[in-house]
């Protein structure tokens, strides 16, 4: 350990020192600290469960479950000690090891709040919601003052169909802080499928207040007035939420849909902006390959071999079809030579856009931006239900495989990409304004982020495959929609 000019550093203030290192985020200062500590004392226990914390927080979990087993070994099944690794072997993805440490340190202290959330908050993320409730009830018996804990306790209630229950947490949360968006979004979640409207739209925009970008909040606001016939009224508060957040594309894209139903289709037109803010490009072939035929193939391959491609993946606008996570992390030759040429054009247009003060899109361009992409893969029937990217700028499509069709389609646009149409649970009763491209290997399409848009039903046995691409502010913490 290291020694001042007057004396050695005793090994309660090198603890101290690396605890404060710890704290502030500085985990591999603090992990060199007790290490030395280690070198000293081989034997001091709180040296090596402190270590395996921070190995763990540095996204070593196997070498963290080495470390800890070793100071239990050392100093007994101390909850603490075990409770942490349980926290270890979830990180490691042994799931059934770290049930039952959280278990274990809870029998061996039934009082401690952490195993109890631990182990409530795991089984939720499986999927096993009845026995999560127990456990979540009891960390917040014992720790009332977590109000993340209260969140999770109060959303397994829902999972639960007690919503009656879950709307009294998410009460209790937001009576002791107004600020906690998420809860009046849950709270509002509840009272609507209680068919208590009026007041889960006051929830939802309570939640919007809090967090002005709240995108789940905003939209809920936007098919609650649609629902209720009041497009006047989602106009209004589409123009609210400009005053804070200017460039909010949700909102873009709700008034929109607002101003078309009260036929006020000119106003909806120009905020529409397809004309002058679509662009369709047909790329060059990439270096290295002999045609864009041939480059289209190596990708096709790279796609579905993607380690992260999902079949019928919940949640998301693709059906009978599947998607990857993001393909520009670790790329294969093929994607990034795609990523370049997504690069080249969303910088040609970045320039060459028309600039129209006077439309609020142009208030969130980013002045630096970043990529995220990701492949989908579509079967039989598939297709995209209407959607918009809200926390994107601007998005975009490659096509990659387009699929050779059979016999004549009983919908002739099938397969295509069609931009305008809302999603059905936004109660339009006006004929939105479309604009409709037919897909080819090889071309590129660029879109502001809140156009809807979705894909015509297929009906090929061929599959079909396609790169979608979101251009976010480079601060942007988002992981996109795949």
């Amino acid at each position: 350990m290291a020694a001042s000019s007057e004396r050695r550093v005793t090994t309660q203030e090198a603890m101290e020192r690396a605890a404060a290192l710890h704290h502030a985020g500085k985990r591999a200062e603090a992990a060199a600290i007790y290490r030395r500590v280690l070198e000293v004392e081989p034997q001091n226990a709180d040296a090596l469960h402190l270590l395996g914390i921070v190995t763990r927080q540095s996204g070593k979990p196997k070498e963290a479950i080495g470390l800890i087993r070793q100071a239990i070994a050392l100093k007994g099944e101390n909850p603490n000690y075990v409770s942490n690794l349980g926290t270890a072997f979830e990180a490691a993805g042994d799931i059934e090891d770290a049930l039952a440490a959280y278990r274990r340190a809870i029998t061996l202290m039934p009082d401690y709040p952490e195993p109890h959330q631990k182990l409530g908050a795991l089984l939720q993320a499986k999927g096993r919601h009845k026995e999560a409730l127990a456990p979540l009830q009891r960390a917040v018996e014992l720790r009332p003052e977590a109000l993340d804990w209260q969140l999770s306790y109060g959303n397994v209630l829902m999972s639960l169909g007690r919503l009656q229950d879950a709307a009294a947490v998410f009460s209790r949360i937001t009576a002791r802080d107004p600020k906690q968006s998420e809860a009046h979004f849950r709270l509002g979640n509840a009272l609507f499928t209680l068919k208590r409207k009026d007041e889960a739209l006051a929830s939802f925009c309570r939640a919007v207040e809090a967090k002005p970008d709240h995108d789940a909040a905003l939209f809920a606001i936007t098919t609650l007035l649609m629902e209720k016939r009041e497009p006047q009224a989602l106009v209004a508060a589409c123009d609210d939420a400009f005053k804070t957040d200017p460039g909010n594309r949700r909102m873009i894209s709700s008034k929109i849909v607002a101003l078309h139903e009260l036929g006020r289709r000119d106003e909806a037109h120009a905020l529409l902006g397809m004309d002058p803010f679509m662009r369709p490009v047909e790329i060059a072939t990439p270096a290295g390959y002999a045609d864009l035929n041939v480059f289209n193939a190596a990708l096709a391959e790279e796609i579905r071999s993607h380690p992260t491609l999902v079949f019928e993946k919940s949640g998301h606008a693709t059906k009978f079809g599947g998607h990857t996570g993001d393909i520009l992390i670790d790329p294969g030759p093929a994607v990034a030579a795609l990523e370049s040429a997504i690069r080249a054009a969303v910088a040609d247009y970045f320039r060459e856009v028309p600039s129209d003060a006077t439309h609020p899109w142009f208030a969130a361009k980013p002045a630096k931006w970043k990529l995220q992409s990701w492949a989908v893969v579509m079967g039989v029937q598939g297709h995209q239900m209407p959607h918009i990217h809200p926390a994107a700028w601007l998005s975009g499509v490659y096509y990659v495989k387009i699929p050779v069709m059979g016999p004549p389609s009983r919908d002739p646009q099938a397969g295509w990409i069609e931009f305008g149409r809302p999603q059905d649970n936004m109660f339009v009763t006006a004929e939105p304004e479309l604009k409709l491209y037919t897909p080819k290997e090889g071309m590129m399409i660029l879109f502001p982020s809140y156009l809807f848009h979705r894909t015509v039903p297929i009906e090929t046995k061929e599959q079909r495959i396609s790169i979608a691409f979101d251009v976010l502010a480079a601060d942007s913490t988002s992981r996109g929609p795949y």
